[in-house]
């Protein structure tokens, strides 16, 4: 049986981005976290972790880590019979898009978490990729675009998020004089979430464009909305993050019946415990797009 202080810093130093922050999360020095590792490569045989530039593991450390979100999660359920084996409240660690967390997710999640006792760390990433996070054992559950379940997982479909191409009136007349023509998508400004964000993309050639176009790189949700008012770009917003712009008029589509309807799939491991299934329960009851 492997011993479990290996593991954990194992998770540590993938969670925290290095051993020194590991360290001060365990409770113990970096060293201390270094000898830990090699001690549990040198029992499993092969190595876990590919240490620079920055910490990642290795297809090996990849399922152990896997194993520790699984083991966490069976734990909390043996700990409602048990529950000196807790001595600090649970975390629960998932993957989510920036939108979801700037719109709905706050609302659905937060009766559940008070009643529960459940600390979350959130790893926001976009919903194209989120999954890529699961699938390396740095989260227990995955909010994302993907149908396609990790081996061992559950995958529930939860929605759909409506994206609409939105800008202000004088941006519309400026760079979009003749209405949404090739050229004008061309070279009008857009806002682009990050480098993984596909959605523009995804919007342009359902129009018949696939080429390039200038972009501001915006990584946040509300700041996306204000480049917007402010008529730097127009950009791929969901229809519930910009409810008061649309109703008051100060963002309106470039294309009338513009539209992205993006899914949202609910990944969770399915020897995960009770715990994820009431979690799944509370995110379906309270989806309200």
């Amino acid at each position: 049986m492997i011993d479990y202080k290996l593991l954990e810093a194992l998770s540590a130093v993938i969670e925290h981005g290095g051993f020194e922050r590991a360290g001060d999360a365990l409770g113990i020095s970096q060293s201390a976290v270094s000898q830990r590792l090699r001690s549990l490569e040198v029992r499993i045989g092969q190595p876990v972790l590919i240490r620079s530039p920055v910490p990642h593991a290795t297809p090996a450390g990849q399922r152990l880590l896997n194993h520790v979100q699984q083991v966490r999660l069976l734990e909390r359920d043996l700990a409602q019979s048990m529950p000196t084996l807790v001595e600090t409240a649970s975390r629960l660690r998932i993957a989510l898009n920036a939108d979801s967390l700037a719109t709905w997710w706050a609302d659905a999640i937060s009766t559940f978490c008070q009643q529960e006792g459940l600390l979350l760390d959130l790893v926001i990433e976009d919903q194209d990729i989120g999954l890529q996070k699961m699938r390396e054992g740095n989260v227990a559950a995955c909010l994302c675009s993907s149908p396609q379940p990790v081996a061992g997982a559950r995958c529930v479909p939860l929605g759909t998020m409506v994206y609409l191409p939105l800008a202000t009136d004088d941006y519309q007349v400026r760079y979009f004089p003749e209405g949404p023509t090739l050229e004008a998508l061309r070279n009008a400004p857009v806002i682009v979430f990050g480098p993984n964000d596909q959605l523009q993309h995804r919007f342009l050639a359902q129009w018949g464009y696939h080429g390039r176009f200038p972009y501001h790189l915006c990584p946040s949700s509300e700041g996306f909305v204000r480049l917007a008012v402010s008529g730097m770009g127009y950009g791929m917003i969901p229809e519930i993050q910009a409810r008061r712009e649309l109703e008051s008029g100060v963002l309106s589509r470039i294309i009338p019946d513009g539209q992205l309807d993006v899914p949202l799939y609910w990944h969770f491991w399915r020897h995960g415990g009770s715990l994820m299934d009431r979690l799944t329960d509370a995110l379906l009851a309270a989806w309200k797009p």
